[in-house]
């Protein structure tokens, strides 16, 4: 064993502690990486030991959209932005199963802590706010990623259907930038809800909205101007759109604009969640 410290005398003739052994003195300086790497492996392998609820049937799910709208949508050699119907839907489909998978892993983590009781294994570990924040949202992308990736590979060997990559930086961009969205909002979900009830409440009346009127489906070309502008207020719109421009080459909106829109709200959504975690709201008794 190393030698421990010893106390030293003051000139009262009183011994006292070295400062780095005083209660209350962080001892890890700077980032936690062994905190924050366990935290994250805890949660990918609890969402990885259930693969086949959170990562497959999404994907089969996205390939039946894409199946069912085919049929009814995409017949007669419809295009839309240039290319076939079957092209256009399939990166929407893809960045949606990838955004709604992030919001579905990080709403769950805090709150079936405190219904169960065990929010304290989040709170007394030596994590800071951020580093708490980040393996949160982090295991949650990984998540996003994965069933993005098993949707794609699903479609890439669907007859009928080209999932080719024109600019990979927009895929990895926008992918990265809605996952990470729908995490922090998933995280502020759980902070606020107190049952199962309350989070799918915020499933089912906001981000399945917001996802499905988020041009998926169709080009906002073919709305009215009142629609239009409510696309172009949606977030979700523009991860959409600047994912499917990277396999498409093109989008319903600037790509710049997109980009900015979702840092921003990606920067406003991770302050909100720090400071309420940093305050204990409905966390802490």
């Amino acid at each position: 064993m190393l030698d421990q410290p010893k106390n030293s005398e003051d000139s009262s003739g009183e011994f006292t502690i070295p400062p780095f052994f005083e209660p209350g003195v962080p001892v890890i300086r700077g980032i936690n990486w062994g905190g924050f790497l366990a935290l994250y492996w805890k949660e990918v392998r609890r969402f990885f030991k259930v693969q086949l609820q959170t990562v497959w049937a999404p994907s089969i799910t996205t390939l039946l959209f894409l199946v069912i709208f085919t049929v009814a949508l995409g017949r007669g050699g419809r295009t839309v932005l240039g290319v076939p119907f079957a092209d256009f839907i399939a990166p929407g489909l893809i960045c949606m199963g990838m955004i709604q998978n992030a919001f579905a892993n990080s709403s769950f983590s805090l709150l079936v802590g405190k219904i169960q009781g065990t929010i304290v294994d989040y709170l007394m570990p030596p994590l800071s706010v951020g580093e708490l924040l980040a393996g949160l949202v982090c295991a949650s992308i990984t998540r996003a990623v994965l069933v993005g990736f098993a949707v794609w590979l699903a479609m890439a060997l669907w007859p009928g259907v080209s999932v080719w990559i024109v600019h990979p930086w927009a895929v990895i961009w926008f992918g990265l930038m809605g996952s990470a969205m729908l995490a922090l909002l998933g995280v502020l979900t759980s902070i606020w809800a107190e049952k199962f009830d309350h989070a799918a409440a915020v499933t089912n009346f906001v981000v399945a909205p917001l996802a499905l009127l988020s041009g998926t489906f169709y080009s906002i070309d073919k709305l009215s101007p009142l629609f239009q502008a409510f696309s172009h207020a949606n977030p979700f719109f523009y991860a959409i759109s600047g994912f499917r421009y990277g396999f498409l080459g093109e989008a319903d909106s600037p790509i710049l604009q997109g980009s900015i829109v979702l840092l921003a709200v990606n920067i406003v959504l991770a302050i909100i969640c720090y400071i309420l975690l940093k305050k204990g709201w409905k966390i802490k008794s």
